[in-house]
Parts: structure tokens; C-alpha cells; sequence
């Protein structure tokens, strides 16, 4: 495989705050290096992150930070000879980043949309934040979070060129059981955990499979860690409260949970086959999911048997009844499904085929 120069740019890789485009960003970049591509990552240099920078420097990329679009003349030379240019959505000044860097005649370029379900229903609500209708056909590669009809919609609604999945993934080096993970149920931390910035299309599931649980089940400790939830919330006692989780502590995290709680946006669920960050974490870890339902996660895991899911309390109540060795064989099964198709190496080698589709199409068909 040919050794690429690639151009990403991207909302953020150097600060994880409230930004789970960092997670990705990281792990796919860090996989790409491993395998000798060289990669510059292109950051708007705004306050909310400055402030809150964990990774100001990745070992794996050249980050270069700017204020204003006028600063990438500088960088016109590297950007138009690129091997792939990649725009990630919710880029700001997308439009303009766009056709200045179509302009440079990049060999590939692609668009990465970490977020396409909610891309669409901007898209549907002539809300063009980040992409406008008009973009879409410019890009070589439409790269996707989402799989499924949202795929076909893509390139026969919208002009896709290549729309093609690139889920998320996770970074096995960072992510896995240890020995106190292997801890008996009754010594965990807590009994359910979840993960993930308050949203309000979330919070109603966040309500009916963990807190109400909590509720019930007043001797089981649980925890909720994410930013940006409002004062108001009614927190039960037996429910811990933690602002933010840097990635680096996200391992010790799960590892203190017998079960994780995953819970998906509206959007994606309606879209379906959108898998989380948090669903690859949490199974390198070995940590059983409870998730909510939605169309094509059987296409991923196997329903009872590496994952489980839930619609009501009372369902999440049965399963944090689940007998020791049932849970951890449960969590054992989901962790080989998820070293065997999901980490960041395999998502690297997708998007080395991707590009051999545009730049080498007889590379790609081999």
C-alpha cells in the first residue's frame, strides 16, 4: 500500500471537551500513522477549546491551528498536493474551506460525517451550517458514520459521488480489561454507568434506563458522567454526577461498571446502523452494554448474546440481576466482536480502500 500524505481538517483533535469528534479523529489518525501514512490535522483555533487542550500536541499528526481562512494560504502547496483532503463536518467555514481547497485540485478529497444523521435533517431544514446541498456532489468520497439506506440517500438524493461507511472505532492501546476489571459484581463501583454529553432527545432514555432504575433499586450505586446537563435535573442519591471524563480515564471508567448504558440520538436512531464510540469502547473493555433499540445493530452484535438492549426499567433492573459468570461471558463475547471488525487498524484499512476506489481503482477491486 502506498504511503499517503493526508490533509484532515476537522473540529478538534487537540481538546475531547464536550467533542466527540476527538475520539474518532484520534484513534483513525493514530491507526493511519501506525501504518506509515503522514497526516497534517487542520484546527480552527477557538477559546471553548484553547481552554481545555488534553492532546495540544498528538504524537501521531502535525496539528496546525488557525484563526481565519486567509492563514491556509500558507499551506496551499501541501493541501493541493495531498494524496486525500478530508472535511469533517461541523467544521466552521465549511463552504469556504471547501472551495478553496477544490481549487487546489487535491488527488482525493473527501468529506468525513461524523455526524450524518444529523447532517440530513439540517440538510431537510435548509439548515446549511456545515454542508450544503450544493457540496456534496464536489467530494470524491462521502464517508460516513451512518451505513444502511442512509448510504443509498446519499448518492441518489443528495449526488453523492462514493458515499461509503467509516464508522467509529476504538484504539485497542488504550482501551482493555486489566486485573481489577475481572472484579466480582459486588465489588464494582457501580452497578450501571453512562457516558455522554446531555442532549435532550437523550435525556428521556437517560431518565427511563438509569435513573429510574436508580430509583428502584436504592442499594445499587450508578453513575452519569458528561457535560453541559442542566441544574434542574433530579438527580436520585444513589446517582454519582461527574462534568467530564478525559478520554485517558475512560478505560477506568468502564472497567468500574458491571454494565454500560448506551444511548443514541434521535436522529440516529431513525437512520439506524450508527453505532457509538462508546459501544467499541466499552466491549474492548469488556464491559457488558445495555442499549437502547434501533435499526441494524443486530448487523453489528449478536442481541443477547454480545449485547443487550432495553425499552423499559424494568428490563434494565432484570439484567443488573444477571448472574457473575453469565455477565462476564456476555462481556467476553462482545470484546472479540469488536477486536475481530472494529478498531482503529481496520478503520484505517477501510479508508485505504476508499481512497484506492477514487485514486487506484484497480487496487481497490484486488
Amino acid at each position: 500500500m502506498k504511503k499517503l500524505d493526508i490533509v484532515v481538517f476537522g473540529l478538534s483533535i487537540t481538546s475531547s471537551w464536550g467533542n466527540g469528534h476527538a475520539t474518532t479523529f484520534r484513534s483513525l489518525i493514530k491507526a493511519l500513522a501506525a501504518r506509515g501514512h503522514r497526516i497534517t490535522f487542520f484546527e480552527k483555533d477557538v477559546p471553548w477549546y484553547a481552554n481545555q487542550r488534553d492532546m495540544p500536541s498528538p504524537p501521531f499528526c502535525k496539528v496546525v491551528l488557525y484563526k481565519e481562512i486567509r492563514e491556509l494560504e500558507a499551506y496551499e502547496e501541501m493541501i493541493g498536493d495531498a494524496d486525500m483532503v478530508i472535511l469533517g463536518s461541523y467544521v466552521s467555514d465549511a463552504k469556504a474551506l471547501a472551495a478553496r481547497i477544490c481549487q487546489l485540485e487535491p488527488a482525493c478529497l473527501a468529506f468525513y460525517d461524523i455526524d450524518t444523521p444529523v447532517t440530513l435533517a439540517k440538510l431537510r431544514n435548509g439548515d446549511y451550517e456545515y454542508l450544503s446541498p450544493e457540496m456534496i456532489p464536489r467530494f470524491d468520497l462521502y464517508l460516513s458514520f451512518t451505513g444502511g439506506p442512509t448510504l443509498d440517500r446519499l448518492e441518489y438524493e443528495f449526488g453523492a459521488r462514493r458515499a461509503r461507511p467509516l464508522y467509529c472505532s476504538v484504539d485497542t492501546d488504550l482501551y482493555f480489561p486489566s486485573a481489577e476489571d475481572d472484579a466480582e459484581p459486588a465489588t464494582k463501583q457501580y452497578a450501571l454507568g453512562y457516558l455522554g454529553t446531555y442532549s435532550d432527545d437523550r435525556q428521556p432514555t437517560v431518565e427511563q434506563l438509569l435513573i429510574k432504575p436508580a430509583r428502584q433499586l436504592t442499594a445499587e450505586h450508578f453513575c452519569v458522567a458528561g457535560a453541559q446537563y442542566p441544574a434542574g435535573i433530579d438527580w436520585p442519591a444513589n446517582v454519582s454526577r461527574i462534568e467530564h471524563i478525559p478520554p485517558h480515564q475512560h478505560r477506568e471508567f468502564y472497567g468500574s461498571q458491571r454494565f454500560t448504558l448506551n444511548v443514541t440520538r434521535r436522529d440516529m436512531i431513525a437512520a439506524g446502523y450508527s453505532p457509538s464510540v462508546r459501544l467499541f469502547e466499552a466491549g474492548a473493555c469488556g464491559t457488558p452494554v445495555i442499549s437502547d433499540e434501533w435499526d441494524g445493530l443486530d448487523s453489528f452484535f449478536a442481541i443477547g448474546e454480545e449485547i443487550l438492549t432495553a425499552r423499559s426499567s424494568e428490563e434494565v433492573q432484570s439484567y443488573l440481576t444477571m448472574p457473575a459468570t453469565e455477565r462476564q461471558q456476555l462481556g467476553e463475547r462482545f470484546r472479540s466482536r469488536v477486536l475481530n471488525a472494529h478498531t482503529s487498524r481496520h478503520r484505517a484499512m477501510e479508508l485505504e480502500n476508499s481512497w484506492a476506489e477514487v485514486a487506484q481503482p484497480s487496487m481497490a477491486a484486488s
